[in-house]
């Protein structure tokens, strides 16, 4: 078997050996020779050129030189840079102006990004058949697009709302969280300058922002909280067998959810809860009282002092949170606290007598004046002022309307007679005024007329005007003062009646500072009073208070400018 291998390669010899190299060179040797020839071939030809493939914002670059690649993008792409860029911001869709961030194509590095021929072959192959992009660059004030996009952003921004419980025809209703969103500035700005010159809207990319609170919270509220409290009235039991109800329509007014530390948490607003249980549990209270002077009766008397004892409602409701979660035991007891007098019967029995402390009187006023006065005069007698109360004129009386009963009368206008519906009450306004001011009441304000008016006292008088003038005093007493007026034909005289704190007298300074006046003339034919007009002055009142039971003195000037009272002069 050997012998006949050995003769079988005998027979192919070198002839043989010669002619399977040369079919190997032909199958193998001249396609790599042909390959290796166009890849030279190809070197060549795409020498100085971009590589196959090579794009920028969709625009083919491939096989360009580097000055024609610049070229095609400053001819395709420049123009994006002069034109409004258009946005997205989730559904919002905006415009951002080139000109106002100083955009810029930078053609030239852009090119400079695809780098030279490429000498894989493998590479080169599989550029005829793949793509490569490249971004596209550009300058730009960077200070100018963040403004812009936070311009951008402010439009779309919402906050995250979180989860509440709220009451519907008092049944809980819960509202799950609700994230908020925003422009990532930062990563917008990024895309924005990458993406800006493809032509297609730029997707500028925003975030979402998180509530505190979760949609488990808002569950646990309602489960835990806001159903049981609504689920029956809750009774509070005080004293003298008094029993007062929260209604479940009261509950719901006053529960409310707020979030602390990423929870919802119940508040309650006790003022609501209160104004519900007071008018029911009044009959359980004694009102605590100070001595004082009962005018209900003739002639006034002092009263004894009253202890009160009324319902403690922070501590009675301190625990009406826990009571309101609870489905059965759903009771309150009323707590109480006692107060006692200030102000005692020997108290008010060392201050004296109950007596006209303050007295005034004006005569001299028109038959329709003298009705306005007397209006004023019934609308304001029996008044009872209270300690630390304020009294006003206007409060009391008005409005000095026809419908309330007054009548048109004489009024004053810039110095001259004239007529006005209320015209007169002036003259109840300046008694009033001494009344108080002889019974050691604050002024609290008063206004004096422009001009001075010969039967008032000068300095001490008074005028009121609709809401704008007023006349008011404050009892700064610890006991009840009563207003008693008096009217005849002829004359008005109010009383404040009381206990005396002070003695009071009245001084006033020279006139001084006189002011001429001057002449108006009243074309013939139109109503005229003529009047000799009267010079203008300045004065000061003093009053001196010196309390009766310390003997102590005070005083306290007042310093009132008159204007003269112009002449009047009829028929031109």
């Amino acid at each position: 078997m050997r012998a006949r291998k050995l003769a079988i390669g005998a027979l192919r010899g070198p002839g043989a050996r010669w002619r399977q190299r040369r079919r190997l060179y032909l199958t193998v040797g001249v396609p790599l020779l042909l390959v290796g020839t166009l890849y030279v071939a190809d070197l060549v030809i795409t020498s100085g050129k971009l590589p196959r493939g090579v794009t920028a914002a969709g625009v083919p670059l491939g096989g360009l030189t580097a000055d024609a690649a610049e070229e095609r993008l400053r001819e395709v792409v420049g123009p994006r840079a002069d034109r409004p860029v258009p946005v997205t911001l989730g559904t919002e869709q905006a415009e951002v102006d080139p000109a106002s961030i100083d955009l810029t194509l930078l053609a030239r590095p852009t090119v400079e990004q695809a780098g030279g021929q490429p000498l894989n072959p493998i590479t080169r192959f599989t550029s005829v058949f793949v793509t490569r992009p490249i971004d596209v660059l550009a300058s730009v004030d960077e200070p100018a697009l963040t403004a812009t996009l936070e311009g951008l952003g402010a439009r779309v921004a919402s906050d995250p709302v979180d989860g509440s419980v709220e009451f519907v025809d008092g049944e809980p209703v819960g509202t799950d969280p609700q994230p908020g969103r925003r422009l990532d500035v930062t990563a917008a700005a990024e895309v924005f300058l990458r993406d800006w010159a493809d032509g297609e809207p730029v997707d500028l990319p925003t975030v979402e922002t998180p509530p505190s609170t979760t949609a488990d919270d808002v569950e646990t509220a309602l489960r835990e909280i806001a159903t049981p409290a609504v689920s029956g009235p809750i009774t509070v039991d005080g004293d003298k067998d008094t029993r007062a109800v929260i209604s479940e329509q009261v509950i719901a007014a006053a529960l409310t959810f707020r979030v602390e530390d990423g929870e919802l948490s119940p508040e309650l607003d006790q003022n609501l809860i209160i104004d519900a249980l007071r008018p029911q549990l009044a009959d359980s209270e004694t009102e605590r009282r100070d001595a004082d002077i009962d005018f209900s009766v003739t002639p006034p008397v002092k009263v004894r002092e009253q202890p009160g004892r009324r319902v403690d409602y922070d501590s009675t409701l301190s625990d009406l949170l826990t009571v309101l979660t609870s489905t059965e035991d759903r009771e309150i007891t009323a707590e109480y606290v006692d107060e006692e007098p200030t102000f005692t019967f020997d108290d008010i029995n060392e201050l004296g007598p109950v007596e006209v402390i303050g007295e005034f009187q004006t005569t001299g006023f028109s038959a329709d004046s003298g009705r306005n006065i007397r209006r004023a005069a019934e609308q304001i007698d029996g008044i009872v002022v209270g300690p630390g109360e304020t009294f006003s004129l206007n409060e009391a009386t008005n409005p000095r309307d026809a419908a309330s009963g007054y009548v048109e009368a004489g009024t004053i206008k810039n110095g001259r007679p004239s007529r006005g519906v209320g015209g007169g009450v002036s003259q109840l306004a300046t008694t009033l005024f001494n009344a108080g001011y002889f019974a050691g009441m604050e002024d609290v304000e008063h206004h004096e007329h422009s001009y001075y008016i010969s039967r008032y006292p000068a300095g001490r008088e008074a005028t009121v005007f609709g809401d704008v003038l007023d006349v008011k005093f404050r009892n700064e007493g610890p006991t009840s003062v009563q207003i008693q007026t008096v009217w005849t034909s002829s004359s008005i005289t109010v009383r404040v009646v009381g206990i005396k704190r002070y003695e009071v007298s009245s001084s006033q300074s020279s006139r001084s500072r006189p002011t001429s006046p001057n002449t108006v003339r009243i074309p013939a034919g139109e109503a005229c009073t003529p009047s000799s007009g009267g010079p203008g002055f300045t004065i000061t009142d003093t009053r001196t208070l010196r309390e009766i039971t310390t003997g102590r003195t005070r005083t306290e000037s007042h310093t009132v400018v008159y204007d003269p009272i112009p002449r009047v002069v009829c028929g031109g």
